[in-house]
């Protein structure tokens, strides 16, 4: 969104014609890109690579955010925000189930073939 702002220079009036000046100001300020917790679900939480996808979309919406295109890159931001979302969900739950599957293997005394 672009507002215009009249800005009147010039000399004291009668001795010269006043000037007018337009400058277009951004009053949105674009949203957030996600790249830091998209690198920590590439780096810690990277299951099914959902992780790694969430960054490219985050990278993705930082460079529509450099050029200017505020809805490109909201709409990128918000692909690697549901991206994030789910590969931490998923990264938690996998995690804490393995967690569990290998506590429970070597309680009962079942060999692990790894």
């Amino acid at each position: 969104m672009y507002t215009e702002k009249e800005v009147k220079m010039g000399a004291p009036q009668g001795s010269v014609p006043l000037t007018s000046t337009v400058i277009n100001m951004q009053t949105e300020t674009p949203g957030r890109d996600y790249v830091v917790w998209s690198l920590f679900n590439t780096l810690f939480l990277n299951w099914f690579c959902l992780g790694f996808v969430a960054f490219a979309y985050s990278v993705k919406s930082r460079d529509r955010k450099m050029v200017g295109d505020v809805l490109g890159a909201q709409s990128y931001a918000s692909t690697a925000k549901c991206l994030n979302v789910w590969a931490l969900a998923l990264g938690i739950l996998l995690t804490i189930g393995v967690i569990v599957l290998l506590s429970t293997r070597l309680q009962f005394g079942f060999r692990l073939y790894f």
